[in-house]
């Protein structure tokens, strides 16, 4: 998800899409900046389609996990909420 020419990974994945969810690859990225500055150079979308989220991670063990520590605490309840099991943020 990087600048490579072979890496495609970002345009495939917004081609498929019908939501986008800009804040879990914010997020991911945020995270990453506290362990190197070259996380800025992430390209990594993610997005919803029918009621599957996509997430681009890096090809990378250690990436894979430190972008799965930045976003598992909330993707259990967007996940809910995308499956229809659960309420939005602030409602009953």
């Amino acid at each position: 998800t990087g600048f490579s020419a072979r890496d495609i990974t970002p345009e495939a994945t917004n081609a498929v899409i019908t939501r986008p969810t800009p804040g879990i690859a914010e997020a991911i990225r945020l995270y990453g900046l506290n362990k190197t500055p070259k996380a800025m150079l992430s390209r990594a979308t993610a997005g919803i389609r029918g009621k599957t989220l996509i997430i681009n991670l890096p090809g990378s063990v250690k990436g894979v996990r430190e972008s799965l520590e930045a976003i598992l605490s909330a993707l259990d309840h967007g996940l809910d909420i995308l499956i229809g099991s659960a309420s939005e943020c602030g409602q009953g």
